[in-house]
């Protein structure tokens, strides 16, 4: 199962450029395990049901006029009450002043106080899009991932099946590497999930017979990518014969990662196949399917026949 993740605030700070007002401990010390952000202008006037104190609070433009509005005993008490939630930080947008009640506040609860430059909308998108993305459930799994005309091919099957060899090859080809061996897949949204490599084996690549090569200092800086989404996902396997093989595609197969579906296809393996064309071939059928061309319906259709056509979504573990 996928564990909760959680990112440091100076991470934040280093990823936003924000100003430190106060802290009271290092950054690296304060945890942020929640990824969504709120505006606290019902807090502000004393409303506190349903309230998350585990979010990020942004102070904008609006919630500054109407602390501005207020007289400053009627400010303190509403800042103590949002204050005393214990949240984990109070950010300032705008660079607006921020009002000394703010900062005795800060202190007295030990609640860090910030401010950044940009507006609160710009802000506020771009923290929740670096949230999602750092705090996205993950798992690591065996494989290789490389981006084919754009689109992201997860490739995985038993070891010495010829994974990291069709990529080098695809890579000859000018498609990227992203991730051999352990690929790390997250849930960013409901409907996607993004595949990265980790940090200390990044663009590395297992050949057997060769060794260890570094597809980057090898091919190049254009044949590499840091991260790439899911679109699909493929099962290379030793050819069976006594397996049938889905020769026309009229099914949709998926396989399920993280709640998410994600198309996927089973190639089997044998001399004389060239996976890494097949694969190019699967990449680009793959995205006139997500436009709504199907080569097998329209076949169907020209023949006059009736097509049986259904979706079959498998869960990861089975795949």
């Amino acid at each position: 199962m996928a564990e909760n993740f959680k990112v440091s605030l100076q991470k934040l700070i280093d990823e936003f450029k924000l100003e430190v007002i106060y802290i009271h401990k290092d950054a690296n010390d304060v945890m942020i395990d929640e990824n969504d952000v709120n505006r606290p202008g019902l807090q502000l006037m004393g409303f506190y049901e349903y309230f998350n104190p585990e979010r990020i609070q942004i102070i904008g433009k609006m919630e500054f006029a109407y602390l501005s509005t207020i007289d400053e005993k009627t400010r303190r008490e509403r800042l103590q009450l949002l204050f005393a939630q214990r949240i984990p930080a109070l950010i300032i947008t705008r660079e607006l002043p921020y009002f000394a009640e703010m900062l005795e506040l800060a202190k007295e609860y030990e609640v860090p106080l910030l401010r950044s430059k940009d507006s609160t909308s710009n802000f506020m998108s771009g923290l929740i899009a670096f949230l999602n993305l750092t705090l996205a459930p993950r798992i690591t799994r065996h494989g290789v991932l490389i981006e084919i005309y754009g689109e992201g091919v997860f490739i995985t099957g038993e070891s010495g099946v010829g994974k990291s060899e069709t990529a080098i090859e695809l890579v000859k080809r000018g498609h990227r590497l992203v991730a051999d061996d352990a690929v790390e897949l997250r849930k960013v949204s409901n409907i996607s999930l993004v595949g990265s490599s980790p940090d200390n084996i990044r663009h590395f690549l297992e050949l057997r017979g060769i060794g260890i090569i570094n597809a980057r200092r090898l091919f190049g800086i254009g044949a590499v990518k840091m991260t790439e989404k899911l679109d699909l996902v493929v099962e290379l396997e030793q050819w069976n014969s006594e397996k049938i093989y889905d020769r026309m595609g009229v099914d949709t197969e998926y396989v399920s990662i993280l709640g998410v579906k994600v198309p996927s296809l089973t190639i089997p393996v044998k001399p004389g196949r060239n996976l890494a064309v097949i694969l190019e071939v699967a990449a680009m059928n793959n995205r006139q399917k997500k436009m709504g061309y199907n080569a097998a319906q329209e076949l169907l259709n020209r023949l006059g026949m009736e097509s049986d056509s259904k979706e079959i979504v498998r869960d990861y573990e089975s795949f």
